[in-house]
This record gives structure tokens, sequence and C-alpha cells, in this order.
């Protein structure tokens, strides 16, 4: 069955999420006096991407909204009982030197431009419109995608089928028609296979494995994935 469009992920995909992530935690730490509290950077980051994977899965169990498990997230980094405009306010200024290092990663845009003839393009990202439809639009690409659906926004997230689904249906097309490229193996990949899309693994740092996705190494590859794809004993790497 011919493909007719995309699905993309956004963080650590199209967007070099983890060194702007790296940056922004570094210019935060030294700005706010916070470095003494921890080894190193990396340690600090680390501990906050705990905290974000943790009070996430809060939010994707029903149990705080969106908001209010950001709130939480800084709450704990600190160790402070912060009300919430305090908690509003740091994450503000956290944001802020995050965003100073926001870049695309080099190969998103060409490999766009290339599939831009032959290929329709969605966002289906786990977090919410307001982050993500601002970050595409001060990177320059907002206007490449004809619909963005967020997690927060639908109430369902990724690896759930009913937000693949969901996507499709912004697009008015079959899963079967549409592929999804994200870098995370079970979220992103065999979660867009479960609910009927040609999922695609964008390993970025080759770490192999999982022979049952089809797997890309840098977008450069997807061209040739796209057009010649196999739904069964699809090979892993390509090129």
């Amino acid at each position: 069955m011919t493909i007719r469009a995309v699905l993309w992920d956004v963080d650590d995909t199209i967007f070099d999420y983890a060194r702007a992530d790296r940056a922004g935690m570094s210019a935060h730490l030294t700005a706010e006096g916070l470095v003494d509290g921890y080894d190193s950077v990396d340690q600090a980051l680390r501990r906050w991407q705990e905290l974000t994977a943790l009070h996430w899965r809060r939010f994707e169990a029903g149990g705080v909204d969106f908001l209010d498990q950001r709130r939480d997230r800084v709450r704990d980094f600190l160790g402070q009982p912060l009300t919430a405009a305090e908690a509003d306010d740091w994450f503000g200024r956290y944001v802020a030197r995050y965003e100073a290092a926001w870049e695309l990663f080099p190969d998103a845009v060409p490999v766009l431009d290339l599939l831009a003839r032959d290929y329709r393009h969605g966002i289906l990202s786990n977090s919410s419109i307001h982050n993500q439809e601002r970050k595409l639009r001060v990177l320059g690409v907002r206007d490449r995608f004809e619909a963005v659906l967020c997690a927060a926004e639908l109430g369902v997230a990724k690896p759930a089928p009913e937000a693949f689904r969901a996507a499709c249906t912004a697009l008015d097309l079959p899963p079967h028609q549409v592929a999804y490229v994200g870098d995370q193996p079970d979220i992103d990949a065999r979660g867009a296979v479960e609910a009927g899309l040609l999922g695609v693994w964008l390993d970025r740092a080759d770490t192999g494995g999982r022979p049952e996705l089809n797997r890309i190494t840098g977008l450069h590859q997807l061209p040739a994935l796209l057009g010649g794809h196999t739904r069964f004993g699809a090979p892993s790497t390509f090129g």
C-alpha cells in the first residue's frame, strides 16, 4: 500500500532537544545560583529528566493536568514548596535559556524539502500545542505541516493507538497510508505499527537492535524507505 503522508515526532527527531536541554540547563543553573547543588550539569540534567518522566506518567494516567505536573516537577527539582506562580516563574526563566539554544538537526529541512512533492506532513507529539506550535514557528518550519496534534490536547499520548489514529484522522487518511517517524523505538515506532501505521525508528545514535522495526540512523535514509517499504520482513537498516 502506498504511503501518502508522514507524521513526525518533534523532540530529538527534527529538533535537537537533547543539546538544547543541556545548554539551557547549564545556563539556568548558573544564573539561578544552583551550580553548587549538583556535582555537574549532567547530574542536574539527569535529575530533571527523571522528574520529567515521572510527572509525565502522572499526566498520562489522568491524575494531574499539564500545568500542575510541570509545577510539581519544578518543586521536586528544587526541593521547595513553591506556589503555582513561583513554579511558573522559575520554569519560564528556564525555558527562556533553553529556547536560546534551539536548533533543528542539519538533516531536517533538506529531507522535508525532498519529501514535500510526494508526501503530506503532520506532527504528533507527546507535548502540548502551546509548546510545539511556538517551537515550530520559531524554527521556521510550522508551515510545512498540515496538522499539529499533541497529547495535552488530545487527552491521550503515544504509544496509545488512539493518539496515532487521531493524527491520521486529522489528515483524512487511513493508518496504512501514513508513516510515523520518531526517535523512540517503543513509544514511536512500535506504537505506530500497533496502530496500523508504518513505524520508523530514527536511531541517530546507531544503537542497533530491534530487528522487527524499520530503523534508520539519519533522515537522509527516509526517502528510500518510504519509496520501497514492505509491511513484512522489512530490513532494520538502510544505506
